[in-house]
């Protein structure tokens, strides 16, 4: 039972600290839509998506009116479109991201991902079909997000495919241009990429997952970070405990609302992302944790360390609050996106570099991050490749949303708007790897993989 104190401390946590449930998301699965006519399996998937998220936005509303919990987000997932296309063997996707763009603005989300591919091993025809219709997909479509899981620590790192990202990734930022790029935006690249993921610009809905399931992403780095200003001068034992109590309580809030949204909606409930996810608004910062714990600004040494610790903490404490966490569930650094994070790369003590090995340690990896658009194709495959060779080594998930910003270099800023913010265009290592990358092939998996 919640008891009153519990009543109180939650209303404050949503008041006074920024907390919130990110998003409510409905994964949808769309496998039997599959049509050898395009048309009509676009039809098929509009009547689908409409079908059965026709309710999600105003249930969502309900529970923020009965609760006072807010939702910032209702968003729909979909099978990779990839697979749940390859009947049709057409040679463009274009009319499907239509498609799922006219279906998520006729149900009302904020977006709709699953414009996506899964090419860790190798690419079929509709994989290839899907990859070259992005830079056009998300220049199109408002609502549409897009991923492609190039990397996995069972199978390696498709190098052709990430070769061929490179390409995509300038394609798209040329084609937003007029938006400072905006389009990169809603595309993400990943290496073990999650089935049940709740955020974009990288949720799909797996195959292995119900028809339709509710996933649901909670947030509250505010919360956190004012739990920490009590225990300033004590030790790690300390700052460990607050960190898991405190992720416990914003998990709980989660687990009420993907219940009860579940219920409402009679779709089960699937999992809770119990993320440590920022916004543009002060106080709502991974970095200000960062700076809590007790480092200057984000990217001075011991940086790694402090974040590493916040990680491990908010999945042990909200383990303890739900019986199915799954998707990311941790804590996510994208620049744009992060006040404090903006403010240390302006000081010069946050790089890409630094970022990266920050990425070792948290949930995700570079996110949200501008550079030059001067860039080249290869030099963006390659920070690609470094990313995910992090994910594979590692077994962990990891991912790149990194934006070159056509007509700006170091020193301006790009400007996203809403949830996405504004960033410092960011310095990249001039030097070329393009030899590398142009080798094609796979990168095989580590040997540590082979646990069968």
């Amino acid at each position: 039972m919640i008891n009153m104190f519990e009543v109180t401390e939650t209303n404050q946590m949503i008041t006074e600290e920024n907390l919130d449930v990110r998003t409510i998301t409905m994964g949808i699965n769309l496998m039997d839509c599959a049509d050898s006519d395009i048309n009509k399996f676009n039809q098929k998937i509009y009547d689908k998506i409409t079908s059965r998220a026709e309710h999600l936005v105003k249930t969502g509303e309900e529970i923020e009116k009965q609760y006072g919990i807010p939702i910032v987000n209702k968003r729909i997932s979909v099978t990779p479109i990839a697979l749940a296309a390859s009947a049709s063997h057409e040679s463009s996707y274009l009319s499907v991201a239509e498609a799922l763009d006219k279906a998520a603005t006729e149900v009302g989300v904020n977006f709709i991902g699953g414009f996506s591919a899964i090419v860790n091993k190798g690419m079929t025809e509709s994989d290839k079909a899907l990859i070259q219709s992005i830079p056009a997909a998300l220049a199109g479509t408002e609502k549409v997000c897009s991923s492609v899981n190039v990397g996995s620590s069972k199978t390696g790192i498709n190098m052709d495919a990430v070769r061929h990202i490179g390409s995509v990734i300038k394609q798209t930022a040329q084609l937003t241009q007029d938006k400072d790029s905006l389009g990169c935006a809603k595309f993400v690249v990943f290496c073990n990429a999650p089935d049940d993921n709740p955020f974009m610009a990288g949720a799909f809905h797996g195959v292995s997952e119900y028809d339709t399931v509710i996933n649901v992403g909670v947030s509250g780095p505010g919360v956190v970070k004012k739990a920490l200003e009590s225990c300033r001068d004590s030790n790690f034992e300390v700052l460990c405990e607050t960190i898991k109590k405190t992720a416990f309580k914003i998990t709980r809030v989660g687990q009420l609302v993907a219940k009860e949204a579940s219920k409402r909606l009679k779709v089960p409930f699937g999992i809770i992302d119990l993320s440590l996810a920022p916004t543009p608004a002060i106080g709502d910062s991974i970095a200000d944790i960062l700076v809590e714990i007790g480092v200057e600004y984000a990217g001075a040494p011991g940086t790694t360390a402090a974040l590493a610790l916040l990680n491990d903490q908010v999945k042990k404490g909200g383990a303890m609050a739900s019986s199915y966490v799954g998707g990311l569930s941790g804590a996510f650094i994208p620049v744009s996106e992060d006040q404090g994070m903006i403010d240390a790369v302006t000081q010069g003590a946050l790089s890409i570099e630094k970022l990266e090995a920050m990425t070792c340690v948290c949930s995700v990896g570079l996110d949200m991050v501008a550079i030059p658009g001067s860039t080249s194709e290869a030099t963006i495959s390659g920070i690609i490749a470094d990313e995910m060779a992090i994910g594979m080594i590692n077994h962990k998930t990891t991912a790149v949303r990194i934006i070159p910003v056509i007509g700006k270099e170091v020193g301006d800023t790009a400007e996203f708007g809403g949830l996405l913010g504004y960033a410092p265009i960011m310095p990249v290592n001039s030097y070329s790897c393009e030899r590398l990358i142009n080798r094609g092939g796979r990168i095989p998996a580590p040997i540590h993989s082979f646990k069968n």
